[in-house]
């Protein structure tokens, strides 16, 4: 798919365990096992690797597999970055002006 569902899957792998044949764009975050402690954890780790800002948790709440939290992920770095970049900036890059 893109780099985006790449990090996202590999993340789930890493902090969760969870299997990675089981990760698909439709796969739902409910079947997935995925509460909202973990929403929030990620969400975190979105904002900072990828450099946006979601304004609340809240707006994950709508989306529900991870094909719909991709293409939000890459619609956010779009709009506030103006790029449609797929590609996860890394932590100890400064941001560009």
């Amino acid at each position: 798919m893109t780099n985006t569902f790449d990090w996202i899957c590999a993340t789930l792998v890493e902090d969760y365990q969870l299997d990675a044949a089981s990760l698909t764009p439709d796969a739902t975050l409910e079947t997935l096992g995925i509460d909202s402690l973990a929403v929030a954890e990620l969400l975190f780790k979105v904002e900072d690797v990828f450099r946006i800002t979601v304004s609340s948790e809240s707006e994950l709440v709508p989306l529900s597999t991870l094909g719909e939290i991709v293409d939000f992920i890459d619609k956010q770095v779009s709009a506030q970055h103006g790029t449609a970049s797929h590609d996860p900036v890394p932590s100890s890059v400064p941001p560009s002006p």
